[in-house]
Order: C-alpha cells, then sequence, then structure tokens
C-alpha cells in the first residue's frame, strides 16, 4: 500500500499546485487546489500513522471531500456566485471529529476487529460511521443533482456540447468517488463482521483517492470558467434592452407582455431564415440576443414557452435542415457526411448523428440512402419552427 500512497501524494500535491497557479484562477480552482492538497496531506499522515507515530485513532480530512466536492460544483455551474460565509457551516462536521480526534488520541476507539464490544466508545464508533456514510452519501446525491441541473440548463445557452461546458467528466468522477467509499463501507463491514485483518478497508479509499488526482490534474486544469467560456466565445457585448409597458399576467414575472413575446418569435424566426446564424458552431443564446437586441431571458422565455424547446434543439432542427438540403445539393455531392455537417453549424461528428437520429428517427447514412436509393425522393421538410410561425 505504501507504493499506493507515495503516488497519490506526488500526484494530488503536483495537480493541486498547477491547478493553484493558473492565469486567473477561478474560486473554483481554488476550491479543487484546496481539496487536492488535503488528499496529498490525508495520504501523508497515512504513512505517518502506520510507520512512525500513530498520530490519530481515526481520520477526518475525508469529511472535507463532500462539502469540497459540491462548492466546486456550485460555483462552477451558478453564474456570478459570490462567496458567502454561510458556506463554511459545511465543514462543522469535520471541525466536530477533528476536535474529537485530538480529545481521544492515544486511546483505542476505532478498533474494528472489536467493533461492537460495549465499551465507552461504542456509541462514537456508531455515530462516526453512520456520519460519514450519510455525508458522502448527501453530497454525493447532491452534486449528481447539480450536475444534471446544469447540463438541462446549458441547453437553453449554447447550441453545441463541449466537455467544458457540460462537466460531463465530473459527472464520472463524482459517481466514482461515491462508488469508492462504498466499497471503504463494504470492506469495513467485513472487516468487522468476520474480525479479518488480513485486508485494510482504506486500501480501496487510497486507489480511488490516487485516481482522482489523476482526473482532476488532467480535467479541472484544463477546465475553464464555464460561463466565462460561454462570453469569451460569445461574439459580441451583452446588451439589455428592457421594455417598460405593463407586463401581461402570463409574463408578468419577467416583465415580458404577450403581444411582445409574438412579436419577438416573429423576429426571432426571420433572423434565423435570413441570418442563418445557426451555422456558426459555437453560437450560443448570448450571440442572438445581443444581434437581435433583445435580452436573453426574454428570448429562453419565447423559446421555451412559445416553441416548447430549449435553445439546444431550437437551433439544431435549424442544422438538421440545413444538412438535408447540403445533401441534396450537387456541389456537396463529394463531400462526406461529417463535412456537411460540420457545414451546417455541428460541432462534432457523435452531437450531429445523436441530434439526427432524434429528429429524423434515422442516422445520417440512412437517411442519405433512403434519399438516393429509395422510391421516390425525401419530400423537403420545413422546420418546425416555421410552422409554429404559420400558427
Amino acid at each position: 500500500m505504501d507504493q499506493i500512497l507515495y503516488i497519490g501524494i506526488t500526484q494530488s500535491f503536483f495537480a493541486g499546485l498547477m491547478i493553484a497557479t493558473k492565469r486567473n484562477p477561478q474560486v473554483a480552482d481554488r476550491i479543487m487546489a484546496a481539496w487536492l492538497f488535503l488528499i496529498a496531506i490525508e495520504m501523508g499522515f497515512a504513512i505517518i500513522n502506520k510507520s512512525i507515530i500513530q498520530l490519530y485513532e481515526f481520520v477526518f480530512i475525508p469529511f472535507t471531500y463532500g462539502p469540497l466536492m459540491y462548492l466546486y460544483i456550485k460555483f462552477q455551474t451558478e453564474e456570478n456566485i459570490h462567496f458567502k460565509w454561510s458556506y463554511i457551516l459545511h465543514f462543522i462536521p469535520f471541525l466536530v471529529v477533528f476536535i474529537s480526534t485530538i480529545i481521544f488520541r492515544g486511546r483505542s476507539v476505532m478498533q474494528l476487529e472489536n467493533f461492537w464490544d460495549t465499551d465507552p466508545f461504542l456509541s462514537f464508533r456508531l455515530i462516526y460511521g453512520l456520519s460519514f456514510f450519510i455525508s458522502i452519501t448527501t453530497y454525493s446525491t447532491v452534486t449528481f443533482i447539480l450536475i444534471n441541473r446544469h447540463q438541462r440548463n446549458m441547453r437553453n445557452l449554447v447550441s453545441y456540447t463541449s466537455e467544458r461546458i457540460t462537466l460531463g467528466w465530473l459527472l464520472v468522477v463524482s459517481i466514482s468517488f461515491y462508488l469508492t467509499y462504498v466499497a471503504v463501507f463494504i470492506f469495513g463491514a467485513y472487516v468487522i463482521f468476520a474480525k479479518d485483518q488480513t485486508y485494510d478497508p482504506t486500501l480501496p479509499s487510497y486507489f480511488g483517492l490516487t485516481f482522482f488526482a489523476f482526473a482532476f490534474s488532467f480535467y479541472a486544469y484544463k477546465q475553464p470558467g464555464i460561463f466565462n467560456e460561454i462570453l469569451t466565445e460569445s461574439k459580441h457585448l451583452r446588451k439589455e434592452n428592457l421594455p417598460e409597458e405593463d407586463a401581461d399576467p402570463k409574463y408578468e414575472k419577467s416583465g415580458l407582455k404577450k403581444k411582445d413575446a409574438r412579436q419577438y418569435l416573429d423576429q426571432l424566426l426571420k433572423y434565423m431564415e435570413e441570418k442563418k446564424p445557426y451555422v456558426d458552431v459555437d453560437l450560443s443564446i448570448h450571440d442572438v440576443s445581443d444581434e437581435m437586441e433583445i435580452p436573453r431571458h426574454y428570448l429562453t422565455q419565447v423559446i421555451n414557452g412559445m416553441l416548447g424547446k430549449n435553445f439546444y434543439t431550437f437551433i439544431n432542427e435549424y442544422r438538421i435542415e440545413e444538412v438535408k438540403k447540403l445533401l441534396v445539393d450537387e456541389d456537396y455531392s463529394k463531400y462526406t457526411l461529417t463535412t456537411i455537417a460540420f457545414e451546417a453549424g455541428f460541432n462534432s461528428k457523435s452531437s450531429f448523428n445523436s441530434v439526427f437520429k432524434t429528429a429524423t428517427g434515422m442516422t445520417p447514412s440512412q437517411f442519405k440512402d433512403a434519399h438516393f436509393n429509395g422510391p421516390g425522393s425525401q419530400d423537403q421538410h420545413v422546420p418546425e419552427n416555421e410552422s409554429k410561425k404559420s400558427t
């Protein structure tokens, strides 16, 4: 196990150092760096505790992992978020366990082979184990919900997919993080009930933490602030042009009147027809908002409420129709499907295939074969957005 600990210490320390010294680090970067340094410290304590001198009877640093993961995701996925002192409350369990570690130093409190002994520390062992399991489970559940909510929200802001903004890598890591500690609890339960000291129940956690250190050093170092990334790719400065007239009750909360919503929708559909902004692979709702001089949240409300879809779906429907047109254009007859997809505004082959299959019920290749080889020609479909306009 010592080799794993030494690898984990080295990896987590240097990963934390790299992230902490990034150019223009965000609050989320500082949180991630702190997490990695704490992983290095925990592994260092484990070596000292095992080989040199017993520093503590039970671990306490892992009580910070759940709160740090939660805060990292929160600062990555919320726009214009600022640090609040109330966030410190998440670390109260860590503080309580840390103080308990000092109080019980030198006493045999957490002997797993005698876990159920009716000594004065039995209740403490039960509370400690249950508290840690609840902490890891609660924060893992909350972070999973936050990432999924963020991925849904992104579909109202951007028309493309990217690991940098969807945090797909972090979803995999957070699930793996929880499963690692589930394995720790399983090993611990085995040691307790079988009274078998052959296996060290902390071993899965050190393997897992070493893996997380590698994952964070690879992904978190390259992870920009999500909203900074979107605005950087946006082509224009954001503008706000808020109407001053009284709002219709349906749109009272946002200040958007029904007649203005109808007008905005007509303008939007005309803009899509004439300017074809969807061929821009990095198109965001900020770009459309700035070009049309309509507040972003009004556009979102119009697309969601009047068309019944998010921005991502709205834009990619136009891209699908553009692909269909290019497929029957002789000038594009020698181009591959992927090249045509990029011409229409898609930024990756996988997203193109997924969106196309969802929209048409066929893969791009099947659609092309059906058009050129099937009986008759395919009907030229009008985007659903146009049918909405006609009604």
